[in-house]
């Protein structure tokens, strides 16, 4: 028997992030602008819940999103996450495009 952290509120966070799909439309522009990409070859609606849960676990070090609950820095990235999505979001509807 294998004792694999339990998920706790920061891994439901994490579920409810991946499961939006303005979320996703965040890392299809993100993965646009980084890799100097246009809409034609990435457009939007490419990332899936699954995709951004794969993205999110890659971006926090962590194998499963239960582990971010008992991992300081995988916490403090989701955090640093959430804050960039959030910061996008404003930019989104001050430029009308929420």
């Amino acid at each position: 028997m294998t004792d694999k952290p339990k998920g706790g509120p920061y891994a439901k966070r994490a579920a409810v992030l991946c499961s939006n799909s303005r979320f996703g439309l965040y890392l299809d522009q993100r993965r646009r602008q980084k890799g100097n990409l246009n809409i034609e070859h990435l457009p939007d609606g490419t990332h899936s819940p699954e995709d951004c849960a794969e993205w999110l676990r890659g971006a926090c070090g962590v194998e499963s999103r239960a582990e971010i609950d008992h991992n300081d820095d995988a916490r403090g990235m989701l955090d640093r996450i959430v804050a960039d999505y959030s910061n996008w979001e404003r930019g989104q509807r001050q430029r009308g495009e929420a």
